[in-house]
């Protein structure tokens, strides 16, 4: 009983928090938008992808997280966004980000100055969908070489995100999968859920992407 009592507390405290958040991201005009996925789904390779594109229009950052390194970061860095890096060794080594990591992140980089921040969770399909961390879009990405199954095992996290990115399509030739059957699973889990099927490698799939993000972003 106690248990539970402490998990509810600790969820209590970070969606207040993160309701805080959210309110300051519609009084500023600044868009928050909560990228997840598991390690290696491609996360950052998309953000290389489209970040050049959508810093011509908006002032963007990111906030990268990670259990340790600033390697993630400083990829980042080297586009000319403001980046702030989050690693959760400090916090215990946790599997996602919370309210209270997010915030001070978000101050770092002056995010009430900016139009758009893509917050880069840390790579996990099931803690990071727990969490709110404020962000007004959650955006999962799953690799399709992880298997049409995913969603189903996971499903919690497409249940939570208005877009979900099937990445590395490139590579569906040299798969035995069938990739109607993982958006079938996704959209049997979120009939409302958005899907983009791209690769990160691709110049021209990022396209679609900085489109859905715009339609969503806000100028000041």
């Amino acid at each position: 009983m106690t248990k539970v009592k402490m998990v509810r507390n600790v969820l209590e405290k970070n969606d207040k928090l993160a309701e805080q958040i959210r309110e300051m991201g519609d009084n500023s005009k600044t868009v928050l938008f909560n990228m997840m996925g598991t390690p290696g789904a491609g996360k950052t390779t998309l953000l290389e992808s489209i970040i050049p594109a959508l810093k011509e229009d908006y002032k963007m950052g990111v906030v990268e997280g990670d259990v340790a390194t600033a390697n993630d970061a400083d990829r980042i860095a080297a586009l000319d966004v403001a980046t702030a890096q989050v690693n959760t060794d400090r916090f215990g080594g946790t599997c996602h980000l919370g309210s209270e990591m997010v915030k001070p992140a978000l101050e770092k980089i002056n995010y009430d100055q900016l139009d758009i921040v893509i917050i880069e969770n840390i790579g996990n399909l099931i803690c990071p969908a727990h969490f709110d961390i404020g962000a007004h879009y959650n955006i999962a990405v799953v690799s399709i070489t992880e298997g049409v199954d995913k969603p189903a095992k996971y499903p919690l996290m497409f249940r939570n995100s208005k877009l979900a990115i099937l990445n590395k399509i490139d590579l569906l030739e040299h798969l035995n999968i069938d990739i109607e059957e993982m958006v079938a699973g996704i959209k049997q889990i979120n009939p409302d859920i958005d899907i983009l099927k791209m690769s990160a490698l691709q110049p021209n799939d990022g396209i679609a992407l900085n489109k859905w993000i715009k339609k969503r972003g806000r100028r000041k």
